[in-house]
């Protein structure tokens, strides 16, 4: 890639980042703000949002560090932070063992491709992270409704352009690349309608 699509991709990423934290960082300020009231019930509810809020931005900012960073070694397995990034959502992180034998770069493209499978559960349910093969990862979406966009396929696609893009698209996108960075492509099947598979495996 040249710089401008560099560039125009790095904008839509911290774009999404910023998304991803906007709500629990709002709801610390509104916390902060209930603690001027006098009346003690309050000042218990907004430390119990600061404290719940903060923990949520915390965990997110854990995860992405992980998914987008290089430093993952220092803040936890890949199973840490996927769980703690669906904690107290509608999607449930089912990450065994065996997931915990992928290397750490693989690791990381998981937890990427974990994003992708959480935004195809609209009504909630089951994320599972599986190796697949001596090198390459699987990530099952299963729940009462699991939907593709077809412009998600499209970001996922070898030929996917840049300036397509989209906030809500980019991280396919960038998931896709991170998978050809390691020799593999990444693939997303819907079987039914109530279960979806995305797979990368070094060809």
């Amino acid at each position: 890639m040249d710089v401008a699509v560099d560039f125009r991709v790095l904008e839509l990423l911290c774009g999404r980042l910023c998304h991803e934290l906007v709500s629990p960082v709002g709801a610390i300020n509104n916390g902060v703000e209930l603690l001027d009231e006098d009346d003690p019930g309050f000042v218990k509810e907004a430390l119990a949002l600061i404290a719940q809020s903060a923990r949520t931005a915390g965990r997110r900012l854990q995860f992405y560090r992980f998914a987008y960073g290089t430093g993952g070694g220092a803040i936890g397995s890949g199973r840490e932070v996927a769980q703690g990034l669906l904690e107290g959502g509608k999607v449930r992180c089912d990450w065994p063992d065996a997931a915990d034998t992928l290397p750490p770069e693989w690791q990381r493209l998981a937890c990427n491709m974990l994003v992708l499978a959480a935004e195809l559960l609209p009504r909630g349910g089951v994320v599972t992270i599986a190796p697949r093969g001596s090198a390459g990862a699987e990530v099952t979406a299963e729940g009462e409704t699991v939907t593709v966009a077809p412009e998600l396929q499209t970001a996922l696609g070898d030929g996917a352009g840049v300036d397509g893009l989209t906030p809500r698209t980019v991280h396919a996108f960038y998931t896709a690349r991170l998978a050809q960075h390691l020799g593999a492509r990444l693939g997303l099947v819907l079987e039914h309608g109530t279960r979806a598979v995305l797979s990368a495996e070094t060809r």
